[in-house]
């Protein structure tokens, strides 16, 4: 077997089951699950019927490249969306979700013979990203966000020394967990270091059309535009149909970005057989035609945030996010010994409502595991049952600390 697979941690989601596998959950409550993102509001009409319309694709081997008509498509997205214009043919790939995509980029970018391959995400993250690293025979490096900054990562506090073997920087913004968009200036901070130091910038930004500000959050490629880099030089931007139109079992997204790497990433991809789908294409090209059901999306979730944060705020350290459909809350204060998992294991067996403990989200760094004390709240089910599930944590935290 590949000896890095030892390397590998559990998911977060089979430590919590590990953890909860004795817990009997109050019957007198019927289940809620915070705890997983994954969207639970219906697929639009026109993708459904596009699936349906285009079934006789599944008699044909497709192109990875994708279909011509699904890249002008993406490209016509990014254009509305940002402002930015891309060669579809050359600058725009489809892949099977954010997720498969952020993995294998990691094997074509990763050199692992040169000494001290590192790769650098943010700490807490999304767990591919460590995954990706260690398969690809590189060191991780977790950069702290700091909650006094609108959790910012700390990228003032990684040496150069460790920026010069660095040859991949995951990015998150909007982030998982906690809803922090990055600002054009922290943008323009990566871009020079990159520059200086020659590595790719992996950009994850499955959550950037769940918002709640008036303004959209900003983009990678559209900061590199603002910033005069047209070319896209080192940069790799990753989206997803997952979260913007509620379909995650189509596992449709794409990458954009620098034509250097989406040349060698299509050569890796030919050799890895992930092609999508001719029928996941036309859908996903009615889903990147059509904003309306984007919009009407978005204001699903702020009408659940709208009720439930200010319901929370009253029993827990919580705020309003940039983005995304996560709510990060400090439990700190009200946990037994400000223990995140003890928080949720009690939460899920008196009032049957299952959170992601924070710990489980990262890595200690630097002393700190900066997901301790926090539990990650997804606000993926229906209005009802968000608030049902709001009201039932108030009643845990005020019994627990009248």
């Amino acid at each position: 077997m590949n000896p890095l697979l030892a390397k590998l941690h559990p998911y977060p989601f089979e430590r919590l089951r590990s953890l909860t596998r004795d817990i009997v959950p109050n019957p007198a409550f019927a289940p809620i699950s915070l705890g997983m993102g994954e969207p639970q509001h219906p697929a639009p009409q026109a993708v459904r019927q596009a699936l349906i319309e285009n079934l006789h694709g599944l008699s044909r081997y497709p192109a990875t490249a994708g279909e011509p008509a699904l890249r002008e498509a993406i490209a016509g997205w990014l254009q509305r969306r940002y402002g930015v214009t891309v060669d579809p043919a050359r600058q725009v790939l489809p892949v099977n979700g954010s997720r498969e995509a952020l993995f294998a980029l990691a094997q074509t970018v990763i050199d692992p013979t040169r000494a001290g391959a590192t790769v650098v995400c943010p700490n807490p993250f999304y767990q591919i990203y460590e995954g990706a690293a260690l398969l690809a025979g590189a060191q991780t490096v977790f950069v702290n966000s700091d909650p006094a900054r609108n959790f910012a990562a700390d990228w003032a506090s990684v040496p150069d020394a460790v920026w010069a073997r660095t040859q991949l920087l995951f990015v998150c913004s909007p982030g998982n967990p906690t809803g922090a968009v990055m600002p054009l200036a922290e943008w323009q901070r990566l871009f020079e270091l990159s520059d200086r130091h020659g590595f790719v910038i992996a950009s994850d930004e499955c959550y950037s059309e769940i918002y709640f500000r008036d303004e959209p959050p900003l983009g990678s490629i559209e900061a590199a535009h603002q910033l005069g880099r047209s070319d896209l030089r080192n940069l790799v931007a990753f989206t997803s149909l997952s979260k913007r139109s509620n379909v995650p079992g189509m596992r449709s997204g794409f990458v954009a970005g620098d034509a250097d790497i989406l040349k060698q990433f299509l050569l890796y991809r030919t050799y890895h057989g992930s092609a999508m789908s001719p029928v996941v294409q036309h859908a996903s090209i009615a889903a990147w035609n059509d904003e309306a059901h984007v919009v009407a999306n978005r204001a699903l979730y702020r009408a659940k945030f709208a009720l439930v944060t200010p319901m929370l705020a009253d029993v827990l350290s919580v705020t309003l996010p940039d983005a995304g459909f996560y709510l990060w809350a400090d439990v700190s204060a009200v946990a037994p010994r400000g223990d995140d998992v003890a928080f949720a294991l009690a939460l899920l067996g008196q009032y049957n409502v299952a959170v992601l403990p924070g710990s489980l989200l990262a890595r200690e760094s630097a002393g700190v595991n900066p997901g301790a004390g926090r539990i990650r709240l997804a606000l993926v089910a229906g209005l009802d049952d968000c608030v049902e599930a709001a009201r039932r944590i108030q009643a845990f935290v005020q019994t627990s600390h009248p």
